[in-house]
Protein backbone atom coordinates (compact mmCIF):
# COMPACT_ATOMS: atom_id res chain seq x y z
CA UNK A 1 0.00 0.00 0.00
CA UNK A 2 1.12 3.54 -0.91
CA UNK A 3 2.50 6.07 1.81
CA UNK A 4 -0.01 8.80 2.09
CA UNK A 5 1.70 11.90 1.77
CA UNK A 6 3.35 14.69 4.15
CA UNK A 7 4.54 18.22 2.48
CA UNK A 8 6.48 19.92 5.23
CA UNK A 9 7.18 23.47 5.02
CA UNK A 10 9.80 24.85 6.83
CA UNK A 11 11.32 28.58 7.48
CA UNK A 12 13.72 30.42 10.14
CA UNK A 13 12.59 28.94 13.03
CA UNK A 14 13.54 24.99 12.22
CA UNK A 15 17.69 26.29 12.06
CA UNK A 16 17.04 29.33 14.82
CA UNK A 17 17.23 26.36 17.64
CA UNK A 18 20.79 25.21 15.95
CA UNK A 19 22.00 29.00 16.50
CA UNK A 20 21.55 30.13 12.81
CA UNK A 21 20.07 33.60 13.31
CA UNK A 22 17.45 35.19 11.51
CA UNK A 23 16.83 38.55 10.32
CA UNK A 24 13.23 39.21 10.62
CA UNK A 25 13.66 38.91 14.20
CA UNK A 26 16.19 41.54 14.48
CA UNK A 27 14.67 45.01 12.75
CA UNK A 28 15.49 44.26 9.53
CA UNK A 29 19.10 43.34 9.87
CA UNK A 30 20.89 40.12 9.49
CA UNK A 31 24.28 39.82 11.32
CA UNK A 32 24.38 43.38 11.74
CA UNK A 33 23.93 43.98 7.91
CA UNK A 34 20.84 45.94 6.44
CA UNK A 35 19.30 43.02 4.01
CA UNK A 36 18.85 45.34 1.16
CA UNK A 37 22.70 44.88 1.35
CA UNK A 38 23.30 41.58 1.37
CA UNK A 39 20.04 39.87 0.53
CA UNK A 40 19.07 41.64 -2.41
CA UNK A 41 20.12 41.51 -6.01
CA UNK A 42 20.20 45.38 -5.96
CA UNK A 43 22.98 44.80 -3.17
CA UNK A 44 24.67 42.68 -5.39
CA UNK A 45 25.00 45.30 -7.88
CA UNK A 46 26.21 47.99 -5.42
CA UNK A 47 28.97 45.87 -3.91
CA UNK A 48 29.42 42.71 -4.60
CA UNK A 49 32.55 42.13 -2.97
CA UNK A 50 30.44 42.78 0.52
CA UNK A 51 27.40 40.60 -0.64
CA UNK A 52 30.28 37.40 -1.41
CA UNK A 53 32.21 38.44 2.13
CA UNK A 54 28.49 38.19 3.79
CA UNK A 55 27.98 34.47 1.97
CA UNK A 56 31.38 33.72 2.92
CA UNK A 57 30.81 34.18 6.54
CA UNK A 58 27.78 32.96 6.66
CA UNK A 59 29.01 29.28 4.97
CA UNK A 60 32.04 29.24 7.55
CA UNK A 61 29.17 29.54 10.45
CA UNK A 62 26.95 26.73 8.88
CA UNK A 63 29.68 24.38 8.97
CA UNK A 64 29.95 24.59 12.77
CA UNK A 65 26.08 24.01 13.23
CA UNK A 66 24.52 21.08 13.55
CA UNK A 67 21.23 19.81 13.11
CA UNK A 68 18.81 20.17 15.75
CA UNK A 69 16.05 17.57 17.31
CA UNK A 70 13.52 19.20 14.86
CA UNK A 71 14.91 18.66 11.99
CA UNK A 72 16.12 14.75 13.04
CA UNK A 73 12.06 14.84 13.73
CA UNK A 74 11.14 15.82 10.25
CA UNK A 75 13.46 13.07 8.68
CA UNK A 76 11.92 10.56 10.88
CA UNK A 77 8.46 10.95 9.26
CA UNK A 78 9.70 9.31 6.25
CA UNK A 79 9.73 6.18 8.53
CA UNK A 80 6.39 6.12 7.55
CA UNK A 81 5.23 8.33 5.15
CA UNK A 82 6.11 9.74 1.89
CA UNK A 83 7.19 13.25 2.93
CA UNK A 84 8.91 16.00 0.83
CA UNK A 85 10.18 19.40 2.13
CA UNK A 86 9.96 22.70 1.25
CA UNK A 87 12.12 25.15 2.95
CA UNK A 88 12.69 28.74 3.05
CA UNK A 89 16.02 27.76 4.75
CA UNK A 90 19.28 28.26 2.41
CA UNK A 91 21.12 25.77 4.98
CA UNK A 92 21.47 22.18 4.37
CA UNK A 93 20.47 20.86 7.96
CA UNK A 94 17.29 19.06 6.76
CA UNK A 95 19.49 17.09 4.31
CA UNK A 96 22.10 16.51 7.07
CA UNK A 97 19.52 14.87 9.38
CA UNK A 98 18.30 12.59 6.59
CA UNK A 99 15.54 14.19 4.44
CA UNK A 100 15.88 12.87 1.14
CA UNK A 101 13.40 14.64 -0.82
CA UNK A 102 14.24 18.76 0.07
CA UNK A 103 12.86 22.11 -2.25
CA UNK A 104 15.14 24.79 -1.46
CA UNK A 105 12.58 28.27 -2.43
CA UNK A 106 15.65 30.35 -1.70
CA UNK A 107 18.41 28.70 -2.83
CA UNK A 108 21.32 26.96 -1.03
CA UNK A 109 24.13 28.27 1.01
CA UNK A 110 26.40 25.44 -0.06
CA UNK A 111 26.39 26.03 -3.70
CA UNK A 112 27.08 29.04 -6.28
CA UNK A 113 26.46 29.63 -9.46
CA UNK A 114 27.90 32.55 -12.73
CA UNK A 115 25.91 35.58 -11.90
CA UNK A 116 24.46 35.65 -15.56
CA UNK A 117 23.02 31.83 -15.97
CA UNK A 118 19.20 31.36 -16.10
CA UNK A 119 16.60 28.79 -14.87
CA UNK A 120 13.59 26.96 -15.60
CA UNK A 121 10.57 25.78 -13.93
CA UNK A 122 12.48 23.49 -11.97
CA UNK A 123 15.36 25.73 -10.94
CA UNK A 124 18.65 25.55 -12.29
CA UNK A 125 20.27 23.06 -14.33
CA UNK A 126 22.92 21.19 -12.56
CA UNK A 127 25.57 22.01 -15.18
CA UNK A 128 25.53 25.73 -13.92
CA UNK A 129 25.22 24.86 -9.90
CA UNK A 130 28.52 24.00 -8.05
CA UNK A 131 28.71 22.97 -4.65
CA UNK A 132 31.09 24.66 -2.89
CA UNK A 133 30.77 23.34 0.57
CA UNK A 134 32.37 25.54 2.90
CA UNK A 135 35.08 27.27 0.51
CA UNK A 136 35.24 30.78 0.34
CA UNK A 137 34.84 32.52 -3.49
CA UNK A 138 36.05 35.80 -4.18
CA UNK A 139 35.83 38.72 -6.95
CA UNK A 140 37.63 36.90 -9.59
CA UNK A 141 36.36 33.77 -9.24
CA UNK A 142 34.81 32.80 -12.45
CA UNK A 143 32.75 30.04 -13.71
CA UNK A 144 33.48 27.39 -16.80
CA UNK A 145 31.56 30.20 -18.94
CA UNK A 146 33.86 32.76 -17.44
CA UNK A 147 30.98 34.53 -15.90
CA UNK A 148 31.48 35.92 -11.48
CA UNK A 149 30.45 33.21 -9.31
CA UNK A 150 27.68 34.42 -6.91
CA UNK A 151 26.23 32.46 -4.30
CA UNK A 152 22.89 30.41 -5.50
CA UNK A 153 20.43 32.09 -3.50
CA UNK A 154 17.36 33.62 -4.21
CA UNK A 155 17.19 37.52 -3.41
CA UNK A 156 14.82 40.15 -2.89
CA UNK A 157 14.37 41.26 -6.14
CA UNK A 158 14.58 37.98 -7.90
CA UNK A 159 12.34 35.05 -9.23
CA UNK A 160 11.56 31.77 -7.01
CA UNK A 161 12.24 29.53 -9.77
CA UNK A 162 11.26 26.30 -7.84
CA UNK A 163 7.75 27.51 -6.61
CA UNK A 164 5.96 25.84 -8.90
CA UNK A 165 7.46 22.56 -7.66
CA UNK A 166 6.53 23.70 -4.18
CA UNK A 167 2.72 23.99 -5.07
CA UNK A 168 2.85 20.62 -6.68
CA UNK A 169 3.90 19.21 -3.44
CA UNK A 170 1.66 21.03 -1.30
CA UNK A 171 -1.37 19.99 -3.97
CA UNK A 172 -0.05 16.19 -3.72
CA UNK A 173 0.16 16.61 0.26
CA UNK A 174 -2.66 14.29 2.74
CA UNK A 175 -1.24 16.39 5.27
CA UNK A 176 0.23 19.69 5.34
CA UNK A 177 2.74 20.68 8.27
CA UNK A 178 4.29 24.08 8.41
CA UNK A 179 7.19 24.56 10.81
CA UNK A 180 8.84 27.49 12.25
CA UNK A 181 7.61 30.11 9.80
CA UNK A 182 4.59 32.64 10.72
CA UNK A 183 3.17 32.74 7.13
CA UNK A 184 4.75 36.68 6.28
CA UNK A 185 7.41 36.21 3.51
CA UNK A 186 5.53 35.70 0.09
CA UNK A 187 5.16 33.60 -2.44
CA UNK A 188 6.26 31.14 0.38
CA UNK A 189 3.79 32.35 2.83
CA UNK A 190 1.03 31.63 0.56
CA UNK A 191 1.54 27.76 -0.71
CA UNK A 192 -0.69 25.95 1.87
CA UNK A 193 -3.65 27.58 0.12
CA UNK A 194 -3.04 24.86 -2.63
CA UNK A 195 -3.45 22.32 -0.17
CA UNK A 196 -6.88 20.37 -0.77
CA UNK A 197 -9.89 21.41 1.12
CA UNK A 198 -10.16 17.98 2.66
CA UNK A 199 -6.36 18.36 4.04
CA UNK A 200 -5.46 19.01 7.85
CA UNK A 201 -2.69 21.76 8.06
CA UNK A 202 -0.41 21.88 11.27
CA UNK A 203 1.09 24.94 12.24
CA UNK A 204 4.25 24.77 14.70
CA UNK A 205 5.58 28.22 15.34
CA UNK A 206 5.59 29.81 18.69
CA UNK A 207 4.17 33.37 17.33
CA UNK A 208 0.32 34.29 16.12
CA UNK A 209 -0.40 33.09 12.82
CA UNK A 210 -1.97 35.60 10.62
CA UNK A 211 -4.24 33.46 8.77
CA UNK A 212 -7.91 31.96 9.35
CA UNK A 213 -8.45 28.77 7.85
CA UNK A 214 -10.76 26.09 9.52
CA UNK A 215 -8.24 23.41 8.53
CA UNK A 216 -5.38 24.86 10.62
CA UNK A 217 -3.98 23.55 13.88
CA UNK A 218 -1.60 25.86 15.19
CA UNK A 219 0.72 23.95 17.81
CA UNK A 220 1.99 27.47 19.33
CA UNK A 221 5.62 26.01 20.63
CA UNK A 222 8.95 26.10 19.18
CA UNK A 223 10.10 23.74 16.88
CA UNK A 224 11.53 20.83 18.67
CA UNK A 225 8.73 20.60 21.39
CA UNK A 226 6.02 21.23 18.76
CA UNK A 227 7.32 18.14 16.67
CA UNK A 228 7.42 16.15 19.44
CA UNK A 229 3.50 17.37 19.91
CA UNK A 230 2.92 17.29 16.54
CA UNK A 231 3.78 13.20 16.07
CA UNK A 232 2.02 12.32 19.02
CA UNK A 233 -1.23 13.58 17.56
CA UNK A 234 -0.81 11.93 14.02
CA UNK A 235 -0.15 8.64 15.78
Amino acid sequence: MAKRKITVLTGAGVSAESGISTFRDSDGLWENHNVEDVASIEGWYRNPSLVLDFYNARRRQLKDVRPNPAHYAIASLEDEYEVTVVTQNVDNLHERAGSTKVIHLHGELTKVRPENCCCDRDGYSEETVFDIGAEDIHLGDLAPNGAQLRPHIVWFGEAVPKIDSAIDAVEAADILLIVGTSLQVYPAAGLYRYARMSVPIYIIDPKDVPVRDGRITHIKEVATKGMDIFKNVIK
